[in-house]
């Protein structure tokens, strides 16, 4: 896998903005022609570098408006029990992302309901069908103030 160059950087700032732009427009805007960007494109795709072109879905639009964060404490150092539960929740929709963290909790997970008692019965299954998890944290979300998965390339170096 090649390290991203300045024309990937920008290439990949552009499509994690909007990935529906053709490769004629983002050619335009980084000074490629349309062939090397998509040749660009394409290994950026087929190195993994780009994971997923996804739609980001209203929750509120479509009846599953709450979030709920969630840390979970694992039986005592349990490498085996963290692999389990990282199969399990794959399969899961309402978890949408788990992070392995240091601190008070072992997990951090982002599990979206449609209200609080729906969340009571995704905890439920969660305890459920993974013993390892010893005990649950749960936050609510009052209030999104910034949604987002981008990650930040132009110089890597920036702060703000």
């Amino acid at each position: 896998m090649e390290s991203p160059d300045r024309f990937d950087r920008d290439i990949l700032d552009i499509v994690q903005r909007n990935c529906q732009l053709t490769a004629e427009a983002i050619a335009e805007e980084v000074g490629l022609s349309t062939s090397a960007v998509q040749r660009r494109l394409k290994r950026l795709r087929e190195d993994g570098i780009i994971k997923a072109e996804i739609a980001v879905v209203d929750r509120k639009a479509t009846g599953t408006p709450m979030v709920f964060i969630v840390g979970m404490e694992i039986e005592r150092d349990n490498y085996d029990a963290l692999a389990k539960f990282r199969l399990w929740a794959e399969k899961q929709d309402h978890i949408q992302q788990v992070y392995y963290v240091t601190g008070a909790v072992d997990l951090i997970a982002i599990v979206t309901a449609r209200d609080v008692e729906h969340y009571d019965d995704i905890a439920a299954v969660i305890m459920a069908e993974n013993p390892q998890i010893r005990r649950m944290h749960t936050n609510v979300v009052l209030r999104d103030v910034k949604l987002g998965l981008f990650v930040p390339l132009a110089n890597g170096d920036e702060a703000g």
